[in-house]
């Protein structure tokens, strides 16, 4: 899979939504720093 692409898309999907990184990593009961890594596709786990 590549990071970079998934990254990407979740970003996009993100923005979609009108969400934050905070909103979207509360909702996902994630960091914002995890969600600020898949987007930019440092990691994906």
């Amino acid at each position: 899979m590549d990071t970079n692409m998934t990254g990407q898309l979740l970003r996009r999907l993100r923005l979609e939504k009108g969400l934050t990184q905070k909103e979207s990593a509360d909702l996902l009961q994630i960091s914002p720093k995890t969600v600020s890594k898949w987007e930019r596709g440092v990691s994906h786990s």
